[in-house]
C-alpha cells in the first residue's frame, strides 16, 4: 500500500494503480470518455487530465500510477481549463449535434461530459465532412460521425473477446472504425458478441433496437443470468411496457464478467414465434381452447388411465424448482415408466456415474480458463457452442498460452490452435491414452505410473495420427505450468482423467443447457426409449425438441405438452398449456462449474401463460397429489463431478 493525498485527502491505495482508480475509489469524480474499468488504459482522450505536484505539465490520471506521497489536485483552474478545452475539440471533430443523435438525452457520456463541465456551445466550428455510416451487420450499426476514437470497442474486441475484428484506418482527423481489413461489417469475422456496443461511449456504436426505443432512464432493467446454455452468465435485461428493449453483459457477475454471446445478447431480440396464451383440449380431433381448469382435469385423467405406462420429458432450460416438482410428481408420485429430460441425460450421465464411483467431485471451475496458459479443448467447438468460454482462451492465445485441439475435423477454434488432433478413426479414449504415452516417453509425466511404451504406437494407429503429433501436443501441455483441459461430456473417459493426472491438469466439462447438472443431481439422465407407454407429457417451455424424439412422441396414444411456441409437437397435443418463457419466470440454475443462480423475472407472462412449475402444482392437486417444493436436499442427494455452491 502507499499513501496519496487527492484534493487534501489521504488515501491509502494498492500500489500500481492508476490516479484515476485511486480517486474513484474514494469517491472522487473525474471525468473520463477512454477509460473503461475492464478494458486497459489507453489515456485517449485526455478528459482525466490531473494536476499533480513535481510534475511540469497536466497528466492523465487514467494512465498514470500512483506513488508514495504523490499529491494530486483534480479541480483547480488550470484542470478544469484543460477539460473544456478538450471537449471542444472532441465536439469540434465531428458531427456530434446531440438534438440529432440517437443516444442523446442521458445515454452519451460524451454528452453527459459537457453538461457536467458547464459548456453551453461549441467554441470552435465542428467539421463539417461526412463519416461513413455501416448498417450491414444484422444486429449492430456504426456511425462514424459520432466516434470518438476513444478505441473502447477496438481493445473489447480483442481483450474480452480474443476477436480482433475491429480497427482504424486513415490518420488523424480521417480515422475511421472499421472492421478486419475495410470489409462491410455484416461481412466481416465478428462474432456478434455485442461487447463493443455496451462499451461505446457515444452513438458511435448502436444496436438495432434499444437506441430507437427511448432512454435508458425510461427503461425497467432486471439483473439475472442467461439460460442459453451451462456456463450461466449475468446478464442485465431492459424492458418498457413490459417489452423487451435490451439485453448486456452484467459485468459485475464473476463468471462471465460482462461478456457475453449473440445467444445471449440478440438471439430474445430478434426471436419470431407464434405464442401460445391460452390452455386447449382436443375435443372431436380438433384442439380447442378451454379454460385451465377442464384443461387440468383432461390431463390428470388421461395420466391417471394411463399410470404408470407414462412417459415424462422436460426441458433442462427449466429452473431447479421445475425439474424437481416434475421427478417428484411422475417418478415418485405416479410411478411413471420414464422420467428424463429433452437431452436424454447424454451429456451428463457418464460425468454423473464418475463422480459416484470415485465418491468426491473432481473437476474445476470455469474461472481457471482465465489464467491457463495451455488448454486442451476436446470434442467442443468453443466458436459455436459455449462461445463465452472460448472467449476466455482466445484472447489469452497473444499472450502466449497454448492451444491444443481435438476434434474428428478442424473446427473453427482449432483453426486458431497450436496444435490440432484430427483423429480418424479410433476414439477419444484411445487419443487419451496416445497422450499419456507420449507424456512418459518426454519425462514429464509427474507420476511413476507404469505406461506402456507400444501404447504410443498403439494409439497412434489406432486413431490414424503420427505419433510426432501425440509428442508435439503433450510437450505443449506437460510443459505448461497450468494446463487445463476442456471437454464435451461425451468426450469423458478414464483415460482422459489420467491423463489429466499426469500433467497436473485440471479438469473443466462444458455440459448442455443450463440446468443439465441439476438434471444429472436429480438423476434425470436416463436415454429417451418409450416403448410401450400410453401417454406423455413434455414440459417443453421455450426449449425445442429434436425430429427424432418428436417421431417417436407422435406414436404415444394421449400426449400433454406445455410449451411456450406454438410447433407441430404442440399441433399434435390432446392437452396443450401455455408455458412462460425464460424471461418470464424466477428460479434457481446450476452452471457447468457447479455455481447456483437465481434467475428473476424479468417480464411479465400474460394473464392465463403459467409456468411449469405452477402448472406442475395445479396438475399435483388435481390428482389429489401433494409435492415438497425444498430442491436443494435432492440436489446434493448425489456426488457432483464439481463442487456445488451458491
Amino acid at each position: 500500500m502507499v499513501t496519496v493525498t487527492i484534493d487534501g485527502k489521504a488515501l491509502e491505495v494498492p500500489e500500481g494503480i492508476t490516479v484515476l482508480r485511486a480517486a474513484q475509489s474514494a469517491g472522487i469524480e473525474i471525468p473520463t470518455l477512454c477509460d473503461h474499468p475492464h478494458l486497459t488504459p489507453y489515456g485517449g482522450c485526455r478528459l482525466c487530465l490531473v494536476e499533480v505536484e513535481g510534475y511540469r505539465t497536466l497528466q492523465p490520471s487514467c494512465t498514470l500510477p500512483v506513488n508514495n506521497n504523490m499529491v494530486i489536485k483534480t479541480n483547480t483552474k488550470k484542470v478544469l481549463d484543460a477539460r473544456k478545452f478538450v471537449l471542444t475539440l472532441i465536439f469540434s471533430e465531428r458531427n456530434h449535434f446531440c438534438p440529432y443523435c440517437q443516444v442523446s438525452g442521458g445515454d452519451c457520456e460524451l454528452q453527459n461530459a459537457a453538461y457536467h463541465e458547464g459548456m453551453t456551445h461549441w467554441p470552435l466550428q465542428p467539421n463539417w465532412q461526412p463519416y461513413p455510416v455501416d448498417s450491414s451487420h444484422p444486429y449492430i450499426i456504426i456511425d462514424n460521425n459520432r466516434c470518438i476514437l476513444c478505441r473502447r470497442c477496438v481493445r473489447a474486441c480483442d481483450e474480452l473477446i480474443g476477436n480482433f475484428t475491429l480497427g482504424f484506418e486513415e490518420r488523424g482527423a480521417r480515422s475511421i472504425l472499421v472492421a478486419d481489413t475495410g470489409v462491410p461489417f455484416g461481412e466481416s469475422t465478428c462474432v456478434s458478441c455485442g461487447s463493443c456496443i455496451q462499451v461505446c461511449p457515444t452513438g458511435a456504436m448502436i444496436d438495432r433496437w434499444s437506441s430507437y426505443l427511448g432512454h435508458e432512464v425510461k427503461f425497467d432493467s432486471t439483473k439475472t443470468i442467461c439460460v442459453a446454455c451451462s456456463i450461466g452468465c449475468g446478464i442485465e435485461v431492459f424492458s418498457r411496457d413490459n417489452n423487451l428493449v435490451r439485453i448486456d453483459g452484467d459485468w459485475d457477475k464473476p463468471i462471465s464478467s460482462g461478456v457475453l454471446c449473440d445467444l445471449g445478447r440478440f438471439k430474445p431480440m430478434v426471436e419470431k414465434c407464434d405464442r401460445i396464451f391460452t390452455p386447449m383440449v382436443r375435443k372431436n380431433g380438433t384442439l380447442k381452447a378451454a379454460t385451465w381448469e377442464d384443461a387440468l382435469s383432461a390431463a390428470a385423467s388421461g395420466l391417471k388411465s394411463a399410470k404408470p405406462k407414462i412417459a415424462a420429458l422436460i426441458s433442462t432450460r427449466q429452473p431447479v424448482e421445475s425439474l424437481h416438482l416434475f421427478k417428484q410428481l411422475f417418478a415418485d408420485k405416479l410411478s411413471a415408466e420414464l422420467v428424463t429430460t429433452l437431452e436424454e441425460g447424454a451429456k451428463t450421465a457418464l460425468l454423473a456415474s464418475s463422480a459416484d464411483e470415485l465418491g468426491k467431485p473432481f473437476e474445476s471451475k470455469l474461472e481457471e480458463l482465465k489464467s491457463s496458459d495451455a488448454v486442451l479443448v476436446v470434442a467442443d467447438d468453443l466458436v459455436l457452442e459455449h462461445q463465452v468460454a472460448g472467449f476466455f482462451i482466445k484472447r489469452n492465445l497473444p499472450k502466449g498460452t497454448s492451444l491444443v485441439v481435438v476434434d474428428a475435423v478442424t473446427n473453427k477454434l482449432g483453426k486458431l490452435a497450436n496444435k490440432n488432433l484430427n483423429p480418424s478413426s479410433g476414439s477419444f479414449e484411445d487419443v487419451f491414452v496416445g497422450l499419456s504415452s507420449a507424456v512418459a516417453k518426454l519425462g514429464l509425466a509427474n507420476s511413476k505410473k507404469n505406461i506402456s511404451a507400444e501404447a504410443l504406437a498403439k494409439a497412434a494407429a489406432a486413431t490414424g495420427l503420427a505419433t510426432e503429433d501425440f509428442l508435439d501436443a503433450a510437450f505443449l501441455l506437460a510443459s505448461a505450468t497450468n494446463p487445463v483441459i476442456v471437454y464435451a461430456s461425451k468426450a469423458f473417459s478414464s483415460a482422459l482423467r489420467d491423463f489429466a493426472s499426469l500433467i497436473n491438469a485440471k479438469l473443466v466439462s462444458l455440459k448442455g443447457e443450463a440446468n443439465s447438472l441439476a438434471a444429472s443431481q436429480l438423476h434425470l439422465d436416463k436415454p429417451f426409449r418409450p416403448a410401450g407407454v400410453n401417454a406423455v407429457y413434455v414440459a417443453l417451455g421455450d426449449d425445442e425438441i429434436t425430429q427424432k424424439m418428436a417421431k417417436e412422441i407422435e406414436k404415444i396414444p394421449f400426449k400433454v405438452v406445455q410449451a411456450t411456441y406454438a410447433s407441430a409437437l404442440t399441433a399434435g397435443a390432446d392437452v396443450l398449456f401455455p408455458s412462460t418463457n425464460w424471461l418470464e419466470q424466477t428460479g434457481h440454475y446450476i452452471s457447468a462449474d457447479g455455481h447456483v443462480q437465481e434467475a428473476l423475472q424479468s417480464l411479465k407472462p400474460a394473464e392465463d401463460v403459467l409456468s411449469v412449475r405452477e402448472t406442475l402444482l395445479k396438475l399435483a392437486e388435481r390428482l389429489g397429489l401433494s409435492l415438497d417444493e425444498n430442491w436443494s436436499k435432492d440436489v446434493h442427494s448425489r456426488v457432483a463431478p464439481v463442487l456445488i455452491e451458491n
